[in-house]
């Protein structure tokens, strides 16, 4: 049975980082991902709000020199799905598809996944104009006209974001009237730029090598339209990947895993990073913080049981 000293899941941003800075302080390292490494980065065409790179780069350029990074200082990459976590006691086991592993902490770094609209165009177009992130994407439509689809605090706060650059804003929603707490819809109605769509869902999103329009459909009139559009983005849920660990530890309302400031669990050498903890801004750089921190930590918590831990 392979031994580490800390057990990384998921290799987006978050556990890249953590993977960087344990194997950098001499800890035996591994992440596990069962998919592409960095996460849903990779599929953002242009980031231009990561500190450090003056011209912007894609989500993969950036996400392969972490990855470069991180294999450079000794951690190990796994493509291996992990099915179960044993988080009892101070040894950690990890289960995979593949084998068997024991750690001495765990960093869990699986991330979370937007809630997807399901309709034709959405897949084919994610990164060319289909976009879940505002703060990541916004400055890539300056004048242009794009549409964000969603009534809650998170669509209607990103949809005031996005006028600071495009033309005008439209907001869709399914509903006659936005979810969104008072304060916060009075502020977007005041906005000039912004224009509601209420009682209306969307069909599809056409375009050719870009999205070029939205086909909508209005569930109070069941009539359809098109509007022309160069980007949509997408406030219908956030789901976090909790499924390994929701049961044992905490989580808050949304399913978010809760930690403290050292980004330490409920879980003595259980750690969370990334967007799968609970907090307000999900970004690259909070993420790579967190997955800072969190191996930082687990160094200094391994340290302090190291008398204890004399079957790794």
């Amino acid at each position: 049975m392979e031994k580490y000293d800390i057990a990384i899941i998921g290799g987006g941003s978050a556990g890249l980082s953590a993977g960087i800075y344990a194997s950098r302080g001499g800890l035996k390292t591994v992440i596990f991902e069962k998919a592409l490494v960095g996460g849903q980065i990779v599929l953002t065409t242009e980031v231009e709000n990561y500190p450090g790179f003056e011209e912007s780069l894609s989500g993969f350029e950036l996400i392969e020199k972490m990855k470069q990074q991180a294999l450079k200082f000794g951690t190990e990459i796994r493509e291996e799905n992990v099915k179960a976590l044993s988080m009892e006691g101070l040894c950690k086991i990890i289960e995979t598809d593949e084998s068997i592993y024991r750690a001495k902490t765990v960093v869990f770094a699986a991330g979370a996944h937007p809630r997807k609209l399901n309709v034709p165009g959405e897949d084919k177009f994610t990164g060319r104009g289909v976009s879940y992130c505002a703060t990541c994407d916004g400055a890539l439509y300056r004048n242009k006209i794009v549409a964000v689809i969603g009534g809650g605090d998170s669509a209607v706060e990103e949809a005031m974001f996005l006028t600071r650059f495009a033309q005008r804003v439209y907001i869709i929603h399914r509903r006659d009237q936005l979810r969104a707490v008072h304060a916060i819809q009075q502020r977007a109605k005041k906005n000039d730029k912004i224009q509601f769509v209420f009682d209306t869902v969307v069909q599809e999103i056409n375009g050719d090598n870009q999205v070029e329009s939205l086909t909508l459909f209005n569930r109070k009139t069941n009539t359809t339209s098109t509007i022309e559009v160069n980007g949509i983005f997408i406030y219908v849920g956030i789901i976090p990947n909790n499924e390994l660990v929701e049961s044992r530890v905490e989580l808050d309302s949304q399913g978010f895993i809760k930690t403290d400031e050292e980004m330490h669990t409920n879980i003595p050498g259980f750690y969370a990073a990334g967007d799968i903890r609970s907090k307000s801004l999900r970004q690259v750089v909070t993420a790579t913080n967190d997955g800072a921190i969190a191996a930082f930590n687990a160094e200094k918590w391994i340290e302090v049981n190291a008398d204890k831990m004399d079957t790794l």
